[in-house]
């Protein structure tokens, strides 16, 4: 049997430059003229464009030539219109940045921060530090509760260590100071309001007696509590439920976005500072930027913040969370219904 050789394939070599670049390299090469009109090899848009250019006058920057005229405004031409956001264009007359604490060695007891928490709010400090300036008054505030103190105490030293480091210059640097109206959510129990993680060691010392002893039924803050904690323990989200689910022995989200309100605006009336630092709890933060946006955006990383702009005229507030930011109307406290609950005053 015969096997026939395949017949050889052409050859791809090219030995010459494609005609385009042949083209470009005698234009390259030709000695500089006045553009023909007449030379129909050349498309209209080319040749228009380049008697245009032709007499276009050089543009320097900073004594260097950097382009014709017709470059320049190409170069430099506004592509696009975009507005500018609110917070940016608005006149602020304070600053109020509400901050989570730092990571906790556990909520069952007050022992306060790790020492990554101590680490991340020392870390908050110096970021915040990058946004002080000469002259700037700011004011430090906390939550009465060991983990939102020592989270301020660490962002007060990361404020000075930075702001020399950064060359601030010398802006005015407040002590810090306990503000109950920033307190965490609070749970009625037998011994009085309480603040979520006190009450669990209440909840705890009682429980046993009705586990032990069998005293009947459980009372209701009792059985609020075990929801509430059987949540966390679950691995689900327990402010989550405390935001939807009505619980009668808590206190309700609106209340604490009121005492916050109330201490915003008794800071800024009480100091001229220009910025405010609250190291405070992570449910309040969630309730308070949930009224804010109209949606709840979720909890708040240790040391994150949602900021509070207060624009100047004393009605509208700019409220940023998360790359959003909302324009909302101050409320006026006094004009709203007193708290009803005798429990839970603000």
């Amino acid at each position: 049997m015969t096997i026939e050789k395949p017949a050889s394939l052409p050859r791809t070599e090219r030995p010459d430059a494609p005609a385009y670049l042949n083209r470009h390299q005698s234009r390259k090469g030709a000695p500089p003229a006045t553009p023909d009109e007449s030379d129909e090899s050349v498309p209209l848009y080319l040749r228009q464009f380049r008697n245009r250019g032709a007499g276009a006058e050089p543009v320097e920057y900073d004594g260097n030539v950097v382009g014709s005229s017709r470059a320049w405004a190409e170069v430099t031409r506004t592509k696009e219109i975009v507005p500018e956001r609110r917070d940016q264009i608005a006149d602020v007359d304070c600053d109020i940045y509400l901050v989570r604490h730092g990571e906790t060695q556990g909520y069952s007891s007050e022992s306060g921060l790790t020492p990554l928490g101590s680490w991340q709010a020392h870390r908050r400090g110096q970021e915040l530090a990058r946004r002080v300036t000469d002259g700037t008054k700011l004011e430090l505030l906390c939550a009465p509760t060991n983990r939102a103190r020592q989270t301020a105490e660490h962002i007060r030293r990361g404020l000075l260590d930075n702001v020399e480091l950064f060359g601030r210059g010398r802006p005015e640097i407040g002590e810090l100071l306990d503000d109950p109206n920033f307190r965490n959510f609070e749970v009625a129990t037998p011994e009085g309001p309480r603040d979520v993680t006190s009450a669990f060691r209440i909840y705890h010392r009682e429980i046993e007696k009705y586990e032990r002893v069998g005293l009947g039924e459980r009372p209701g803050w009792l059985v609020d509590i075990d929801r509430f904690w059987g949540i966390q323990k679950g691995g689900g989200d327990p402010i989550t439920h405390w935001l939807t689910m009505p619980m009668l022995y808590f206190e309700p989200p609106v209340s604490c976005v009121r005492r916050f309100w109330r201490g915003i605006l008794d800071a800024h009336a009480r100091t001229s500072a220009d910025t405010v630092v609250v190291a405070t709890h992570s449910g309040p933060i969630r309730a308070f930027a949930t009224l804010a946006m109209g949606y709840d955006p979720g909890e708040p990383f240790n040391t994150e913040f949602v900021r509070v702009r207060l624009v100047a005229g004393g009605h509208t507030a700019l409220v940023l969370y998360r790359n959003r930011v909302q324009e909302v109307v101050i409320p006026d406290l006094d004009a709203l219904p007193a708290n009803s609950d005798p429990r839970f005053q603000e």
